[in-house]
């Protein structure tokens, strides 16, 4: 059987999910079955829990705001909750046999608001997949869902037993791997010309960056220029400037 068959791959999470955008783009995505739509009698209408209503059709339920707080697991679930069929992992080299591959691997992120962001900036820069390692890293939980905003529903999300093997089989592919890493990286983000190649684009954990050995498994390492005082940033923010300078540069070659 093929390893991209669906009954094969890994369940990722994401039953849940929490927060209009993020149920508004589970429903419009239709990639998933959706079992509930639950939103609370109180919400006030506007055009995203509109067109929820018209989409969920028999899935919806309008319950009291009480009991959409006894099912939330956020903080802030924007009256509506929906219960779907979990996400399934995506074949790694599947992906990296992409001719066009940006995949974006995260090397021991643990924070699920950080994964979540990283998730809805690199599919909103045009990223192919993205990479997650088994252990010691966040999954797909509600918090990540929301804080994704529906990326989950369409960024393919792989499974690898660790990073640096996982950059290891990208270079077999012929992917570039760039690790982005302040304390060693000799260039700058913004003098990457490799925008045009496939590859993979590795971020490191929250405190320690990239690992010693995801870094030396990178073919280069570069860095976000610090112009002020502050000398590092949350690396969900530098997953948005990288991801999104190389789609920049993705873009200016197609035009």
């Amino acid at each position: 059987m093929a390893s991209s068959n669906r009954s094969t791959r890994e369940a990722l999470g994401g039953e849940q999910v929490e927060g209009r955008r993020a149920v508004l783009e589970l429903l419009r995505a239709g990639r998933r079955s959706v079992r509930s739509v639950v939103m609370s009698s109180s919400s006030r209408d506007d055009p995203a829990l509109v067109e929820i209503r018209e989409l969920a059709a028999g899935a919806l339920k309008i319950v009291d705001a009480d009991r959409i707080d006894v099912l939330a697991r956020t903080d802030v679930p924007q009256g509506v909750i929906a219960t779907a069929a979990p996400l399934r992992s995506a074949d790694f080299d599947d992906l990296l046999s992409d001719p066009a591959a940006f995949v974006v691997a995260l090397d021991g992120v643990t924070d699920p608001r950080n994964l979540g962001a990283v998730l809805r900036v690199a599919e909103t820069a045009g990223a192919t997949g993205l990479v997650l390692p088994r252990h010691r890293s966040a999954h797909v939980t509600p918090v990540v869902a929301k804080a994704a905003a529906g990326a989950i529903e369409y960024l393919p999300i792989a499974i690898a037993g660790g990073i640096p093997n996982a950059l290891e089989r990208a270079r077999r592919a012929g992917c570039w791997t760039i690790g982005l890493d302040a304390s060693a990286a000799d260039r700058s983000l913004f003098d990457l010309d490799l925008a045009d190649q496939p590859l993979v684009l590795v971020l490191g954990s929250e405190g320690r960056g990239l690992a010693r050995l995801t870094g030396a498994r990178c073919d280069v390492l570069v860095s976000i220029p610090m112009r002020g005082a502050i000398e590092s940033l949350n690396v969900s923010a530098a997953a948005a400037l990288a991801c999104h300078e190389i789609g920049r540069r993705r873009a200016a070659l197609r035009s």
